[in-house]
């Protein structure tokens, strides 16, 4: 395994001799190494070594890749200079603690992976823009977006973890404040506002507030101390036990243990969605899932699970005396289909306020590579006239301004109108222009944007981030680290401890006094054998259907060849990456290669695998196809089963099911990789790697 530091010699290019073309039968993909459409200056001196590469190619795409390519004050490992032709392995099977600190100048590795983890959930299907972003950031949500339940359950969970734990901090801060928990603290605030209040001054009193808050970060903790959120009581605002029963965690609600930052919001939010009822049980178990297969077998076999809540609502109508009229219902579909269709601007919905959260956090606290100050007080200063407004208007004033607001809004509708159809007419993306993205939070991110600007960052310096690590083990039961002096609840020390340990089992292991040596073993009930003897068969039954899916591959079944190394043992993956990533293409086995070094950038496919020395080049791994990085058009990332197989198979093996990865070029051209053991770091560094203006689908 290369230790942090390791450097690969990725392939070169291909010599013409050895391109090869393997003509198959009309409808079919075909095998070949594919040229740029069009023609490429070849420059071996140019500091990317990239087709026509200079850092103004890359600076004038948008203003991300700008960023990536800027040269910043403040830098971290993968920002560090070395030898641009090669790429270098910062540790991507390295234990976490092994991992320079930190990868990103400005920006810890937690919090790094933390924005990783999240774009993997929320990214499905990116397509290449021709036309630059109105805003100067692309991978923004396409209004054609189509609705799937997986995503809608993404923007859900999207939105508990920013908008809802936003709005419960919020709340927190606010019965903080009521409670008198804090005497001084909120002896000030009662009289700055009963002062200004005496003056007529409250309006403009709020509004610099406002002003210092977002100007100025460090009169947000004066103001407002920050506390554990599963520590504050939202009624009494003093101290409270966690519901999790342990303070493993600052910033969720529960306060449930976690590995690494974010993964106990992660998992509430998780829990969140899945206690909705139909629409979420849909969003919960995938149905209509994007990137599912549209024709399995296997998945076309198994019942649909989500019917289960329609029949139970149809049987106890019929139990409670109704007429059986289901059959002769004419309302049924027809009203499942409009709630199906309703749902996509719903989705949308739900998305552009995450969204819009998530630009306003990062203006208000930016993330480097992005510029700390211009945001900020870009908003700041917006304030300003509603400052000078307030000091010059009295509330008679006020008043009555609102009044004919509302009067010309009622009572105008023929000439606004009329002045909608003149900008329609004379200004057709008027709407867009005036959106929040594109004025006041221009280049202003959202996390996704952001996420892909610090991937940028690793591949323009050859250095492509390691993935966020993953552990299947349970959290600790220890609490998170805490200074209780720097609390400022109105809680003893002792109270607070008591509070932070309110499970005896987790104290007792704090203290040092846990008895515990195992867990007690469950006992077994006859539900539980009839349970275990169903999974049981259910996993022979798919052993035997996998191993079917082998002999019908062999004769020539594609639907079979992308079957085969869907459901990997232990072991089957060896140590990959950044540049080799293990995958199947047409049920072969093989690898994926990114080619970087070569005059023209390439990601291609080979059964032969490295030796391990990096010293190998693209020609000598033999591809079976090879595309050009800039030739890329669309990214889509598929299931490897259907949703219904995909569930059972999980539930009666207890394994992952490996998915993949679609990959389509400008002239329409697919190529489907099946069985990628790290889909989503392939998948990351093709969509950061090239010139390309995304748009998420």
């Amino acid at each position: 395994m290369p230790t942090p530091g390791y450097v690969f010699r990725d392939g070169g290019p291909i010599p013409d001799d050895e391109l090869k073309s393997k003509n198959t039968t009309t409808g079919q993909t075909q095998d070949v190494v594919r040229a740029p459409s069009k023609p490429v200056s070849i420059s071996t001196t140019s500091p990317l070594n990239t087709p026509t590469s200079s850092r103004s190619t890359f600076s004038s795409a948008t203003e991300s890749h700008a960023l990536a390519h800027a040269d910043h004050d403040e830098k971290g490992a993968a920002q560090n200079g070395h030898n641009e032709t090669e790429v270098k392995d910062l540790g991507w099977n390295d234990h976490p603690d092994d991992v320079p600190q930190p990868l990103v100048g400005g920006l810890p590795n937690e919090e790094l992976w933390l924005l990783v983890r999240r774009f993997n959930k929320q990214m499905y299907h990116v397509k290449a823009m021709n036309e630059a972003p109105p805003g100067g950031l692309d991978l923004n949500i396409a209004d054609e977006d189509e609705f799937s339940p997986d995503k809608l359950r993404a923007n859900i969970e999207r939105l508990y973890m920013t908008v809802i734990i936003g709005v419960i901090g919020f709340g927190k801060h606010i019965a903080r404040l009521r409670s008198w928990r804090e005497p001084r603290r909120t002896a000030a605030f009662c009289a700055a506002y009963f002062i200004a209040w005496i003056f007529n001054l409250v309006v403009p009193v709020l509004t610099l507030t406002f002003i210092a808050l977002i100007a100025y970060p460090p009169c947000r903790d004066i103001l407002f101390p920050p506390a554990p959120l599963a520590l504050v009581d939202h009624k009494t605002g003093g101290v409270q036990s966690p519901m999790a029963g342990v303070l493993g965690s600052h910033d969720s609600v529960t306060g449930a243990p976690e590995n690494y930052k974010g993964e106990a919001v992660e998992k509430e939010a998780g829990n969140f969605v899945n206690s909705f009822a139909s629409i979420a049980l849909s969003s919960a178990s995938g149905k209509k899932d994007h990137g599912n297969p549209d024709s399995d077998p296997l998945n076309t076999s198994i019942p649909d699970p989500t019917d289960i809540a329609v029949a139970g609502a149809d049987a106890k109508d019929n139990t409670a005396g109704g007429s059986n009229t289901v059959k002769h219902d004419k309302t049924k579909q027809p009203m499942e289909d409009a709630m199906w269709t309703k749902m996509r601007p719903i989705m949308h919905v739900i998305g552009d306020i995450a969204d819009g959260w998530e630009r306003f956090a990062n203006a208000l606290s930016p993330t480097a590579p992005f510029p700390e100050d211009g945001p900020r007080l870009r908003l700041a200063a917006l304030l300003v006239p509603v400052l000078a407004i307030s000091l010059l208007t009295t509330s008679a004033m006020f008043m009555k301004m609102n009044l004919f607001f509302v009067g010309f809004g009622f009572f105008a509708d023929p000439i606004i109108w009329r002045a909608a159809s003149w900008l329609n007419r004379e200004f057709p993306n008027w709407q867009k222009l005036l959106e929040i993205r594109n004025t006041i939070l221009k280049g202003v991110p959202t996390n996704a944007q952001l996420t892909v600007t610090l991937l940028r960052v690793g591949e323009a310096h050859k250095a492509p981030l390691p993935p966020p690590p993953r552990s299947d083990e349970a959290p600790s039961d220890h609490p998170a680290e805490l200074d209780k002096d720097e609390l400022s609840l109105d809680a003893s020390h002792g109270e607070i401890n008591d509070a932070i340990h309110h499970d005896a089992e987790s104290k007792a292991i704090a203290d040092g006094t846990s008895t515990t040596s195992s867990p007690a073993k469950p006992k077994h009930h006859h539900g539980a054998r009839v349970l275990g003897f169903l999974k049981g068969t259910t996993k022979t039954g798919v052993e035997a259907k996998l191993g079917i899916d082998k002999v019908r591959a062999t004769v020539g079944s594609n639907t079979a060849k992308s079957h085969l190394g869907i459901l990997p043992k232990p072991g089957d993956y060896l140590p990959s990456g950044p540049i080799d990533f293990q995958a199947r293409y047409k049920g072969k086995k093989g690898w994926v290669y990114i080619s970087t070094s070569a005059t023209t950038p390439c990601v291609s496919f080979s059964s032969h695998a490295s030796d391990g020395t990096g010293e190998q080049t693209l020609n000598e791994l033999k591809p079976i196809f090879s595309i050009p990085i800039e030739e890329i058009q669309e990214l889509k990332k598929v299931g490897g089963l259907g949703w219904k197989a995909k569930l059972v198979v999980g539930w009666a093996t207890d394994r992952n099911v490996a998915d993949g990865l679609e990959i389509i070029d400008k002239t329409g051209n697919s190529w489907k990789l099946t069985a990628i053991g790290l889909r989503e770091e392939l998948f990351n560094r093709l969509i950061a790697l090239g010139s390309q203006k995304w748009e998420s689908w």
